[in-house]
C-alpha cells in the first residue's frame, strides 16, 4: 500500500487489504456481486445493504487472462472481513508490535471495521 502524508486511505485500497475466499468455492451469485461474497446463505444484497469491493481477476487454472468477477458483501461481513486481516497482520507486523498507532495498514484495517460496523 502507498503511503500518504495525510494518513488518508482510499476506501478502495482499504478493501483490497481484506482476503476474498477461493473463487472455485462460490456460487455464481457470489461472484457476479448479487450475493455476499463471505455468507453461505443466497441472500440477495441490495444498493443499500451491498459493499462492492471492486473488480478482481482471478486465474483460472493459471491460465490468462483469468476470470474476472465483481464480489460485494454485506456491511457486517467486510467489518469482520477486516477485523480477521487486522488479527492475521498485526501478530507478523514489527511496527504493529512496537506501536500500533503508527501503522498504515493497522490504522486502515481498523478505520474499515469502524466505518462498516
Amino acid at each position: 500500500m502507498s503511503t500518504r502524508t495525510d494518513s488518508t486511505v482510499d476506501s478502495r485500497e482499504a478493501l483490497a487489504l481484506l482476503t476474498l475466499p477461493d473463487l472455485d468455492g462460490l456460487a455464481d451469485a457470489q461472484t457476479r456481486g448479487a450475493s455476499c461474497v463471505w455468507c453461505p446463505d443466497d441472500t440477495p444484497l441490495t444498493p443499500e445493504t451491498a459493499v462492492d469491493l471492486g473488480e478482481h481477476l482471478s486465474p483460472l487454472d493459471g491460465r490468462d487472462p483469468g476470470m474476472r468477477w465483481f464480489p460485494r458483501a454485506h456491511h457486517r461481513c467486510v467489518q469482520t472481513a477486516a477485523l480477521a486481516a487486522l488479527h492475521d497482520h498485526a501478530p507478523l507486523c514489527e511496527q504493529c508490535v512496537d506501536d500500533a498507532s503508527a501503522c498504515e495498514t493497522g490504522l486502515t484495517l481498523r478505520r474499515l471495521m469502524r466505518e462498516y460496523r
